[in-house]
C-alpha cells in the first residue's frame, strides 16, 4: 500500500428533517453558536479530534477526522447528544465523504519547473509567484495533487481512499518512468 497520511476527511450527512439549533446550543454546553458569524452550531469533539457543524436543515458536516471510522464515531456522538436533548434524529444516517486530504513523501527533492515541462500536460501548472507547488489535476480520479520541491505531495479532492492511493501510485509511476524517482 502507498505510504501516505490522511490529514483530513470531510463528510456530510442528513441527521434530521430539521434541527432547533438554538435549543441545541443552549443544551449542549461544549458547542458554539454565533448566528451573526456562522449559521450553524459548531461542536468540537476531543476524541476523535473533530468538529461537527450542525445546521437547522438537519445537515451535519464532520471535519478533521483522520479515518472513516473517526467520521462515524463523531457523527454518532453528536446524534447521541441530540437524542439526549429530546430532539428527533436519525439513528443511522447515510454518511457521504466529500473530500479526503492526504500527504505523502516521495523522499526526493523535485525540480518543479523541469517536472512541469516533462509532464507535457495541460493538467500540470506551476506558477511559483502565486503558489510554491506544482498543481497536477487528475480528472479521471477527481483529485488534485500538489507536488513541492521538498518531495512532499498532497492529494485533495478524493471521495474514496482507493482514489487517493491510485493517484499517488500513478504519480510515483510517472516519476519513475521519467527517471525522476
Amino acid at each position: 500500500m502507498t505510504d501516505m497520511n490522511i490529514e483530513n476527511i470531510v463528510a456530510s450527512t442528513q441527521i434530521a428533517d430539521g434541527l432547533d439549533i438554538k435549543r441545541l446550543a443552549d443544551a449542549i454546553h461544549d458547542s458554539k453558536y454565533d448566528p451573526e458569524k456562522f449559521p450553524g452550531l459548531v461542536f468540537h469533539i476531543e476524541k476523535p479530534k473533530t468538529a461537527v457543524l450542525l445546521f437547522s436543515s438537519g445537515n451535519a458536516i464532520c471535519t478533521g477526522a483522520k479515518s472513516l471510522e473517526e467520521v462515524d464515531e463523531a457523527i454518532h456522538e453528536i446524534i447521541n447528544k441530540i437524542k439526549n436533548v429530546g430532539l428527533p434524529v436519525s439513528e443511522n444516517p447515510e454518511i457521504k465523504t466529500q473530500n479526503i486530504v492526504a500527504s505523502s513523501d516521495l523522499k526526493k527533492e523535485l525540480q518543479l519547473s523541469s517536472l512541469t515541462k516533462a509532464l507535457l500536460s495541460e493538467n500540470a501548472e506551476y506558477e511559483p509567484e502565486q503558489f510554491p507547488g506544482l498543481v497536477y489535476r487528475m480528472d479521471n480520479l477527481g483529485v488534485v495533487l500538489l507536488l513541492f520541491s521538498s518531495g512532499k505531495l498532497v492529494c485533495t479532492g478524493a471521495k474514496k481512499l482507493e482514489d487517493v492511493t491510485a493517484a499517488i501510485d500513478t504519480m510515483k509511476d510517472k516519476l519513475s518512468s521519467m527517471r525522476i524517482l
